[in-house]
């Protein structure tokens, strides 16, 4: 149906001898000169011409499915309602909201008295974004008072933010505080200040400021700033009670929290528990007590009470299991409302101060599901967000004194949506070292098992981020093309508890990657799909995924999409300059110093491991401007894949020369990305 246009030569980066010796082993880096020196500043014009030609070929590839592109993506738009709100939510005094207005890319936002009065628009994004090739609200944070809105906004994808004080009886700023800052600043109790934090040239949040409103920003005071470990980031929040201000460093494995009242942020800081490596805690604070979930005699955590005059001394409320991974809690005036994951499923709880626990139901076998904006300290409800692989987003309200789960607003499908048309399942896959591997799969309904189906399969695994079961609107374009979609939530992920992201990092990074091929393999057992007619994605370290499996087993797979992929792992580990290194030690292993970790990272570095064989086709993307996962990761791998692979299969480089990790801003320029991705794996998985 689809064939391969006739393409001119794809761009051919030149090879420049290049290499250095670590631990006594030489590695070879021809493109090491696709790193612009002058980084994050991209100038150098070589650079720049290569990128460029990708770019060309790219479209050039891409233009005589622009057909498909264009269908695809009307029809991903057709299920996003264009006047699309939000659910108002109270905080004090105030409703507040965010819509879209017909044909926007971005939001505006709202809010109007609880007690009756006009909608007021507060923050209008279009036409902040207006003439920017990039924009993002990365904050809009209202004082106390209601007069005054802190936003964080960045124009380039580099997430350096600005953060600007708005008067919002007039519209117009009053004071811009930082052009570095990162996260969501926090206000003081009386509004007249704001706590912030910052990045440094490395793009390391590594201090957290205090300004004064209406004093010059050369006077703001430090609160905090990390100087011991320069792996460690600074962050900040405040409590559900809003009595305190929590300035928090740490790395992925390791937290260490101080605290200031809200009321005089200048006071000196309280520590909570001194850095201990591998100690992970997050603080909550109500009723004279901090409340602090933590792993620190449970791998799956456990909740414990404090007094803010000892803060050190922990008294047991809720010990560790093994069966149930407590992901985090929330104290308000009548529960702490905790998130909890039971084989892989979501539990909502609530809990009272005395002890009684009450479960929040839901009906389906498999979702995902976690409380969402609940900024009050005293709600009448709790605010949750819930969806599954064939039920679209649906809020509710839950109701502890009826018990009733009340529904406000199910996510609305213009062009129309039926569940029964559809049909989810979750298996349990064994991999090679007899773990049994959870995947989630949705196909149409009549979709029949005779391993002769099309499937696409999703996973990260990194970090302990879980990937839910989530809904999706644009994969129905997949599922009403016969398609089948499925997550493997292997290891990497928490989403059998903390235990799972242990068993994906550091010197068991392979089982991650082990996982998804074991689960490939296990679909195509379940007579789901059959080898090279499996089309896999997955980004940033889910592209280092993606980058692994092409290498070692590329014959399973129909295509591959790499989005933002984290794949020149040794080069990127060795170097202690660039922005997240450092932090990324306990994550991957630091080869500066271990030999061992080294060597483990070099077997499987994606860029490093590229060989002569047959590849799947595949479509790599990227952002000039990423901080996360910097530009020439991408682009070093796609020029090495051009010079080494065998087969003659399409291979796409895509850069953002305007963006950053998460590619285009704009809801429908992301979406018309995400119909490039579907119209390439369509077009090439046969």
């Amino acid at each position: 149906m689809y064939k391969t246009p006739d393409l001119p030569q794809p761009p051919k980066a030149e090879q420049r001898p290049h290499s250095f010796e670590h631990h006594g082993v030489r590695v070879d880096d021809p493109y090491a000169w696709l790193r612009d020196q002058g980084y994050p500043n991209v100038t150098d014009e070589n650079v720049l011409s290569y990128l460029k030609a990708e770019n060309a070929f790219f479209e050039a590839a891409m233009e005589p499915h622009k057909a498909l592109v264009d269908g695809l993506f009307e029809e991903m738009k057709g299920r996003i309602k264009e006047d699309e709100s939000s659910v108002p939510i109270r905080d004090g005094d105030w409703l507040y909201w965010w819509k879209f207005t017909p044909g926007a890319q971005y939001r505006s936002w709202y809010r109007k008295r609880f007690a009756g009065g006009e909608d007021e628009l507060i923050f209008d994004e279009p036409a902040e974004a207006e003439g920017k090739e990039y924009f993002r609200l990365g904050a809009l944070e209202i004082s106390p008072d209601g007069r005054l809105a802190a936003t964080m906004i960045d124009a380039s994808g580099s997430e350096r933010f600005v953060l600007t004080v708005r008067d919002l009886a007039t519209g117009k700023d009053v004071e811009t505080i930082t052009e570095v800052g990162i996260g969501s600043p926090v206000w003081t109790s009386d509004s007249t200040g704001i706590v912030f934090t910052e990045v440094n040239d490395n793009w390391r949040s590594y201090r957290a400021r205090y300004h004064r409103l209406g004093t010059p920003v050369s006077e703001d005071r430090t609160l905090y700033e990390e100087t011991d470990d320069l792996g460690f980031s600074v962050g900040i929040d405040d409590s559900q009670d809003r009595s305190l201000i929590f300035i928090a460093t740490g790395d992925n494995t390791t937290t260490e929290v101080r605290f200031v009242p809200s009321s005089d942020p200048l006071a000196e800081p309280v520590l909570v528990a001194p850095r201990k490596q591998g100690l992970e805690y997050s603080v909550d604070s109500a009723h004279g007590k901090l409340w602090i979930v933590t792993n620190d005699n449970h791998v799956n955590f456990r909740l414990v009470e404090a007094d803010p005059a000892s803060p050190g001394e922990w008294k047991e409320i809720i010990p560790g299991s093994d069966q149930v991974y407590l992901m985090g809690a929330a104290s308000y005036r009548d529960h702490i409302a905790m998130h909890r994951r039971v084989d892989g499923l979501d539990q909502l709880i609530l809990r009272t101060y005395n002890g009684e626990e009450t479960r929040i139901p839901f009906k389906e076998a498999s979702y995902s599901a976690g409380f969402a904006g609940n900024p009050e300290f005293a709600p009448e409800a709790y605010r949750i967000g819930y969806s599954s692989m064939v039920t679209p987003g649906t809020v509710y309200d839950y109701h502890p004194e009826s018990g009733e789960l009340e529904v406000l607003k199910v996510q609305e499908i213009p062009s129309g949506y039926d569940a029964s048309k559809y049909v989810t399942e979750r298996l349990m896959v064994p991999a090679r070292d007899g773990k049994q591997v959870p995947v989630s799969v949705v196909y149409p309904k009549g979709f029949e098992k005779n391993g002769e189906g099309k499937l696409f399969l999703y996973a990260y695994g990194a970090y302990g981020h879980a990937i839910p079961p989530g809904f999706s609107s644009a994969r129905i374009s997949l599922l009403d093309r016969g398609w089948a979609y499925a997550i493997a939530h292997i290891r990497g992920g928490d989403d059998l508890g903390y235990n799972w992201y242990l068993e994906g990092k550091l010197d068991k990074r392979n089982n991650a990657f082990t996982d998804f091929v074991d689960a490939a393999k296990g679909l195509i057992d379940a007579r789901l799909t059959k080898a090279g007619r499996i089309a896999i994605n997955g980004g940033s370290a889910g592209g280092e995924l993606m980058g692994v499996v092409a290498n070692t087993d590329p014959e399973l797979w129909g295509a591959v999409v790499a989005d933002v992929p984290f794949v020149d792992v040794l080069n990127t580990m060795l170097d202690d300059s660039l922005p997240l290194t450092p932090g990324e030690w306990p994550e991957w292993g630091n080869p500066l110093k271990d030999k061992a970790a080294f060597e483990l990272i070099r077997s499987y570095s994606p860029y490093d491991n590229v060989r002569a064989q047959d590849y799947p086709p595949m479509l790599i993307t990227g952002g000039l401007n990423d901080p996360r996962v910097t530009y020439w990761e991408p682009a070093k791998w796609a020029a090495k894949l051009r010079a080494t692979k065998t087969d003659d299969n399409l291979l796409l480089l895509k850069i953002n020369m305007g963006a950053g990790h998460g590619g285009k801003s704009g809801r429908w320029e992301h979406l018309h990305e995400v119909a490039e991705a579907f119209a390439f794996v369509i077009t090439q998985v046969k």
